[in-house]
């Protein structure tokens, strides 16, 4: 084994062990198993099918596809199928127990490791992904590894939406003290030039098949917000009577507001004439004014940006904000450039349980001087999912593929839940236009005037 191979596989190592203790620290750290066991939310999984599923993932992937050892546990692969199995359902299921659950998972990782110790991970950047040699380009620069790593991750943030659905005591952790200065952005919105960038990528070994193939993307000049939108700014739309207004928002948008008879963002309950307090984890606290706004759906976000004389970013101009850098005309992996995310760029992997205020991390704004684009919420933009010309779905089309033209609004940056390894500025999510259990906000942008 080469020094570089063994300094990725250090890597991968590494960033398992962490990722199962994250996940641990939400299911058998935090709860009973009765916890664990009960639907708290017909939206959301018990959390013990979620500890299963990812080890049940972690087996097909690194075990059978990658590794080719016998399975281990082929009995339960149906009932840990997300596609097989709708949200609602799951607590029906004969799942493993909490304890079932932990020694399957520590039995499949210990196979893991010697699968990864014995693997060769081939070129260290991806080779194109043709199908002539289907495990030799799962193997390339560890991608199913870090698949594996990223999906778990995926989980333990969808654990979290879990835990604020989740009536009763507070059971996390509180959050850390901020470490990143204040310093918020010297102007409310910027103006991106027109012209060519480079959007999604060739090259990144992280990176899903939905962010593939790198292409150049030509845009007209427009403004941009340097900051996600705040609480204090929402609450503006509110006392404005934003939810009973109806030229704000959209058909779809209407009937929501009509249906859910909603008058604020999810988890959010009115204290006297103008105050508001909000349900965080089990913890009563009153909003923030600071702080991005929080548990908002697509149609609430495009109701704002109408009322501000604005609209929602397409997926495009939100990564040319991130990422394209005027002075060089070349794109980065993250706003600040290539170096991986610490504490001083972004909020990210559950280091505090919500968004830290905005302009707290000068450090992780782009050279266009936008800010807080990586971590602390998810941004709606105005694109419907689909592929980029060109897409080849890798290695399942059920990761991606088929999510495209189904109605699911993207959203892009992470949330203060996402972990670093999860998260890119080419990074896509998804998400269908009603969610607002997930950590979601967003920010404005506008036409340029003509010159």
């Amino acid at each position: 084994m080469n020094h570089e191979q063994g300094t990725v596989k250090e890597r991968i190592a590494a960033e398992l062990a962490a990722s199962r203790r994250r996940s641990n620290g939400l299911t058998l750290e935090a709860l009973d198993d009765a916890g664990l066991l009960a639907q708290h939310s017909e939206l959301m999984s018990p959390l013990v099918w979620d500890l299963a599923h990812i080890g049940n993932y972690e087996e097909q992937w690194l075990l059978r596809a990658a590794g080719g050892r016998e399975a281990l546990r082929p009995d339960i692969d149906q009932l840990y199928d997300a596609f097989e199995n709708p949200r609602v359902d799951r607590v029906e299921l004969p799942l493993l127990t909490p304890e079932e659950a932990a020694d399957y998972n520590d039995r499949v990782r210990r196979r893991v490791l010697d699968v990864l110790d014995r693997a060769d991970l081939g070129p260290l950047v991806p080779r194109q992904r043709d199908g002539s040699d289907p495990r030799g380009a799962l193997l390339d620069a560890g991608f199913v590894f870090h698949m594996v790593i990223q999906h778990e991750h995926q989980h333990d943030e969808t654990m979290l939406a879990t835990h604020q659905l989740r009536k009763g005591e507070p059971v996390l952790l509180e959050e850390t003290a901020d470490v990143a200065p204040l310093r918020p952005p010297a102007e409310p919105e910027v103006l991106v030039p027109g012209g060519p960038f480079t959007m999604g990528t060739a090259d990144d070994p992280w990176a899903y098949d939905n962010e593939r193939p790198a292409r150049t993307v030509d845009l007209p000049p427009y403004w941009i917000d340097t900051r996600p939108v705040t609480n204090a700014e929402y609450q503006a739309f509110m006392a404005d009577g934003g939810y009973r207004t109806r030229r704000w928002w959209s058909h779809e948008g209407w009937e929501w507001v009509r249906r859910r008879e909603a008058a604020s963002p999810a988890f959010w309950r009115r204290e006297g004439d103008d105050q508001w307090s909000r349900r965080r984890f089990g913890r009563l606290e009153m909003v923030p004014p600071e702080e991005p706004v929080q548990h908002v759906n697509y149609h609430e976000a495009q109701a704002y940006a109408r009322w501000a004389g604005k609209r929602l970013p397409t997926e495009a101009e939100w990564e040319k904000a991130a990422r394209f850098d005027p002075a060089t005309g070349r794109s980065t992996r993250y706003p600040w450039g290539d170096t991986e995310p610490g504490p001083l760029h972004a909020n990210l992997g559950q280091r505090r349980l919500g968004p830290t205020a905005a302009g707290r991390h000068p450090d992780g704004a782009s050279p266009l001087g936008v800010h807080q684009l990586i971590g602390d919420v998810w941004e709606w933009t105005s694109t419907t999912f689909t592929g980029y010309p060109g897409f080849r779905a890798f290695p399942y089309r059920e990761y991606s593929e088929v999510f495209f033209d189904d109605g699911y609004k993207v959203l892009r940056g992470g949330s203060w839940a996402t972990h670093p390894t999860a998260v890119r500025s080419t990074f896509r999510n998804w998400d269908f236009p009603i969610r607002r259990q997930i950590f979601s906000g967003f920010r404005c942008a506008r036409d340029a005037e003509p010159a």
